[in-house]
């Protein structure tokens, strides 16, 4: 499960533009609580904070309990927008979630062993087709990542989402084929040499 972190923040009495640009003056961003059959929570959080958490990794995966002038909110960071010109951020959305709560998440992906993949090993390429994966999965239970073993993938071999163990709970948002996450590709010199080597072998089979 991924970690959880924690965030101060404060009701906001007005909406809009001049009364963002303020906030900002102040060091802090507007951002909206939603979701949980409740009204939209319209909240100010610490910019400086907020922005570390982002630049931390897991933002959108990681459960934050916002504490709004002394009452507590568990919620998931959904979107988030950046200043086009200066990439700072300016808005944040949050949804309220519960032990029910399950959600469609971008997950990223890690390789494992591919030192002691036979593919590698002979100078074949980790061809990574997907650096994420969109899960379907309880809000409470969003896994940090999902880990793909490459131990005994040889050259041209795939890693599909079969080959990957996945939590309790936890399945791929896409059902309907086994799609591909990596694959082992041959560099160009190899496959030239591989296909010379296949030449050869069919002019010794026609000489016999």
């Amino acid at each position: 499960m991924a970690h959880t972190y924690e965030l101060e923040a404060t009701l906001r009495e007005r909406v809009g533009k001049g009364s963002a640009r303020a906030l900002r003056r102040d060091g802090k961003i507007p951002a909206v609580i939603y979701g949980g059959n409740k009204d939209p929570l319209p909240i100010a959080i610490n910019s400086k904070e907020t922005t570390l958490k982002l630049h931390a990794g897991g933002f959108l995966t990681q459960i934050a309990t916002i504490n709004v002038d002394g009452k507590q909110e568990r919620v998931l960071a959904r979107d988030y927008q950046l200043d086009p010109v200066r990439d700072f951020l300016v808005h944040v959305d949050f949804l309220r979630i519960s032990e029910s709560t399950r959600l469609t998440v971008d997950v990223p992906v890690h390789f494992i062993n591919e030192e002691t993949s036979p593919g590698i090993k002979r100078g074949g390429v980790l061809n990574v087709v997907r650096h994420t994966v969109e899960l379907e999965c309880p809000a409470t239970s969003i896994p940090e990542s999902i880990v793909v073993d490459l131990a005994g993938l040889d050259l041209g071999d795939s890693a599909h989402i079969s080959l990957v163990t996945l939590p309790a709970n936890v399945t791929p948002a896409i059902t309907d084929r086994d799609f591909t996450i990596a694959t082992i590709a041959a560099p160009a010199g190899l496959k030239e040499e591989l296909k010379g080597e296949g030449e050869g072998e069919e002019g010794g089979a026609e000489a016999e």
